[in-house]
């Protein structure tokens, strides 16, 4: 979608009808003075950006592409964390079996014999994450350390 040479190719190919297009947008803006001048500006947008072959497919496909990344550097980055602040982590524990485990960056929410845990990295939640190897020693340090 960002390759210079496909849009390059695709100018040379359909620059007739990029041409038409700006005439009519330009005609439009300069003639139409009301709202119906922008919906017109904006179908013409987005006729030409369809017929470009750009689908709404994937544009989707690009803006869930940068979202897991964002989520998967986020869930890295919290695990990180939790083997550095496990020391300093304060364990609660609610009388119905559940516990909440927090240090200056993470809060962790569990129940015990549950196979999840509710990750919140710096006010933002993770999600129930599955119990791995690096949960699991985070709950222990921090049930060790008795600071609840």
């Amino acid at each position: 979608m960002t390759d210079p040479d496909v849009w390059s190719q695709f100018f040379r190919e359909n620059w007739v009808v990029i041409v038409i297009a700006l005439v009519l947008l330009f005609a439009v803006i300069n003639v139409v003075k009301t709202v119906v001048k922008w919906a017109i500006v904006i179908i013409i947008l987005a006729a030409l950006f369809i017929y470009s072959g750009v689908t709404m497919d994937q544009i989707g496909n690009a803006v869930n592409k940068v979202a897991d990344g964002t989520v998967s550097t986020l869930k890295s980055e919290a695990q990180e964390v939790m083997l550095k602040e496990a020391k300093d982590a304060k364990y609660a524990s609610g009388g119905d079996g559940t516990f909440t485990i927090t240090t200056p960056n993470l809060e962790v929410k569990g129940a015990a014999g549950e196979d999840k845990v509710e990750v919140i990295f710096r006010g933002v939640s993770l999600g129930k994450w599955s119990i791995t190897d690096t949960t699991k020693t985070f709950i222990d340090e921090a049930r060790k350390n008795g600071n609840g």
